[in-house]
């Protein structure tokens, strides 16, 4: 029998990354897991219980990656832009995890992966500052419930399905819009060009509303015109 150490377990995590990675479904096979370390099934049970507990193991191994990358974030002396940054970062380890990322935040049957409370608790101690400041409008728990499921959930609206979330700057429109609720500063600055969101007001009334003033290719040609003012 294989001796278990923390070697072998470690070594089953990793095999288990690989197989994941290269899954079109995102799934891994637990003998293929054991073949590829030289184990037999047996020890993956005592190691993890089954093949969700394996999956879990991976889940909290990603997290104490993201962690220690989080860690090594230098810490300004502006929490807000901080918390700006860390929404950035989030989305960027999404981006280049794909995989991993989705074991982590995706809702699994029986899972017992710390990941999203961890990160919530990270979170939370960003806010924290921040409600130091006086830039918070409400607890940094109440706080960290808006925020998270937002960066969540477009992280992984991008994985599933990239072509509907293209908009490089989609990101950054969302997280002002969530940041505008929880946070006493403006979520732009004072200094914006307000060009953009007046043709957008504008665009959309014509669009609920019409206006007889103008001829179909005249009302065609402003909604192209206010279209790409409306554009970041």
């Amino acid at each position: 029998m294989s001796a278990i150490t923390p070697d072998v377990r470690s070594a089953m995590i990793s095999a288990a990354e690989q197989q994941l990675v290269a899954s079109p479904d995102r799934d891994i096979a637990t003998r293929a897991v054991c073949e590829a370390v030289g184990v037999t099934q047996p020890v993956l049970y005592r190691l993890f219980g089954d093949k969700n507990g394996l999956l879990d193991a991976l889940a909290d191994d990603g997290l104490r990656r993201y962690a220690e990358h989080k860690a090594r974030q230098a810490r300004t002396y502006d929490p807000v832009a901080d918390l700006r940054a860390g929404w950035d970062d989030h989305m960027e380890f999404a981006r280049q995890n794909p995989a991993l990322y989705h074991l982590m935040f995706a809702p699994r049957p029986r899972s017992h992966a710390q990941a999203r409370r961890k990160i919530m608790d990270l979170l939370e101690a960003t806010l924290l500052r921040c409600a130091a400041t006086g830039a918070l409008r409400m607890s940094p728990r109440a706080a960290a419930q808006l925020i998270l499921p937002a960066n969540i959930g477009l992280a992984l609206s991008r994985i599933a399905q990239p072509e509907l979330f293209a908009d490089d700057d989609l990101s950054t429109r969302m997280r002002e819009a969530v940041f505008a609720a929880v946070l006493s500063e403006p979520a732009a600055p004072a200094e914006s060009d307000p060009v953009p969101a007046a043709a957008l007001r504008l665009r959309s009334q014509l669009a609920v509303s019409g206006t007889n003033a103008l001829e179909p290719a005249e009302t065609a040609l402003l909604d192209r015109w206010l279209e790409r003012l409306t554009s970041p």
